[in-house]
């Protein structure tokens, strides 16, 4: 049997039905307690302090021309592919460390 992966992006989604529109009217106009919850698992206090802020953040990536010292490029490159991303990642960590500062 063969499948056909449908996918859309926010500029071809369908557009709503009234339906639809009537039941997020719906929806938006209920209080919180009455949201049943009963099914979500409680996180525990160890899960909290694991959680990560913003783990699937994904920046925008911004093009640039930088000059980098050649043997600090030829470490980088030696490590195999993903020079940039590496690149990218440690002056994140840098960025990261000096705003806790």
């Amino acid at each position: 049997m063969k499948s056909k992966t449908v996918s859309h992006t926010l500029e071809t989604l369908p557009p709503l039905t009234p339906a639809q529109h009537a039941r997020l009217k719906e929806l938006a106009a209920r209080p919180d307690s009455a949201i049943d919850t009963s099914d979500s698992p409680v996180l525990t206090a160890a899960q909290w302090d694991a959680a990560v802020r913003g783990r699937f953040y994904r920046p925008i990536k911004q093009q640039i021309t930088a000059r980098i010292d050649a043997d600090v490029l030829d470490w980088l490159k030696a490590q195999g592919k993903g020079y940039q991303s590496r690149i990218n990642a440690i002056l994140r960590r840098e960025m990261l460390a000096a705003r806790k500062a």
